[in-house]
């Protein structure tokens, strides 16, 4: 008796061992499924041919995205007995009448801080530069060291890096009216387009699906259900966290007497759709400018950033997000890095929504063919 249940200890712990090195390889798996997708594409100089083609046709993608983000409240106030055209109408003034009310509320005070953050760029330059002179000075005197080249090769590049935005200046502000303003036109066409294709989305999904056989109709449906479940989630969960960052980051750096908090708060709504490395990306340069103002807005511009950080870890985004996608925290790293090398930000930003889309078309095929069971019977 004693012997058995030896070997069925170490039985079971073979099969621990066992499933631990499956879960390994399925993400080294899909890391590896990643980067060969990406050579090729690289190879074939395919990114090159996507990316013009989604800035011509980025109406359309705005549109089909409006539509698909929308789609479940208009289905949610159908099932209430209200038409489809009235649902689309009442979802459309909700959001873009809400987002439109927030961009009067915000817009004069937005544009106010731009002007004057624009004005201070170069006493903030001046300040950042003796900041940077005085960590120097404290770390020859404590070390003895003689760090002299060095800090003048930081200087020299703060310098040229003040002269370029001066020098620039008019030129980069032509660029970002004339990008505003096509932006603003691709902007109205994706809405309006949003509207016509949200009207007949419900009828999208029949017409897809009767173009497969008749044999691969339903595993598609149930396929398409779950990459719009886990997507879907993921994308209405990232805006809301983005929205109450912004609001909460601005409170926090007017409070802390940053100039212009409405423009790092927005820089910090932005970059929180980059996990774990966004917060840290968009708060840098509040805290530098904060203590280029002076110690005490410098460390009150970080105790916002900290705490609006606690507030997403442990509020915002288990409340709003939840597991919506499911990933090991080190498979969204390595894929964050992974994306990062290749498609610089914008990897970083489309990174988690595709590995979680790759992941659940692979356990999709694994529940359907039993791949990972037969290798374990193995």
């Amino acid at each position: 008796m004693d012997s058995k249940k030896v070997d069925v200890k170490k039985v079971n712990e073979i099969l621990n061992l066992s499933t631990k090195i499956l879960r390994v390889g399925f993400i080294i798996a899909v890391i590896l499924l990643i980067v060969l997708v990406t050579n090729l594409f690289i190879a074939w100089d395919l990114l090159t041919f996507i990316k013009n083609v989604f800035i011509v046709l980025s109406p359309l993608f705005l549109g089909v995205l409006i539509a698909w983000l929308f789609d479940p409240m208009v289905r949610y106030l159908q099932n209430k007995k209200i038409p489809r055209l009235a649902g689309c109408i009442i979802v459309y003034l909700l959001v873009f009448g809400g987002l439109g009310l927030l961009g009067f509320l915000l817009m004069p005070s937005f544009i106010d801080q731009i002007k004057e953050f624009i004005v201070e760029i170069p006493r903030i330059m001046n300040d950042m530069k003796g900041f940077v002179s005085d960590i120097f000075k404290s770390l020859t005197d404590s070390t003895s060291l003689n760090l002299s080249s060095t800090k003048q090769e930081i200087l020299n590049s703060m310098e040229s890096f003040a002269g370029g935005i001066t020098r620039n200046l008019p030129n980069t502000l032509l660029d970002m009216t004339t990008s505003f303003v096509s932006g603003s036109i691709s902007f109205i066409l994706g809405i309006m387009i949003g509207f016509y294709l949200l009207y007949d989305f419900d009828k999208l999904h029949p017409i897809v699906i009767r173009t497969l056989p008749k044999a691969w109709e339903n595993n598609t449906k149930d396929l398409i259900n779950r990459i719009n479940k886990s997507l879907r989630g993921y994308v209405q969960g990232v805006l809301i966290v983005m929205l109450l960052v912004f609001l909460t980051q601005a409170v926090g750096l007017t409070l802390a007497g940053l100039k212009a908090p409405l423009i790092f708060a927005f820089f910090c709504a932005v970059t929180d759709i980059i996990p774990y490395f966004g917060p840290y990306i968009g708060g840098a340069p509040a805290v530098i400018v904060g203590f280029t103002i002076s110690p005490m807005t410098g460390i009150c511009a970080l105790i916002s950033i900290i705490v609006v950080q606690i507030l997403e870890n442990n509020f915002y985004q288990p409340i709003i997000m939840g597991h919506a996608m499911k990933l090991h925290p080190v498979t969204i790293m390595i894929g964050l890095l992974i994306f990062q090398h290749f498609f610089g930000i914008v990897g970083m930003i489309v990174a988690t929504p595709v590995i979680a889309s790759v992941k659940v078309v692979l356990l999709f095929v694994d529940e359907k063919l039993n791949v990972m069971k037969k290798i374990k019977d193995n």
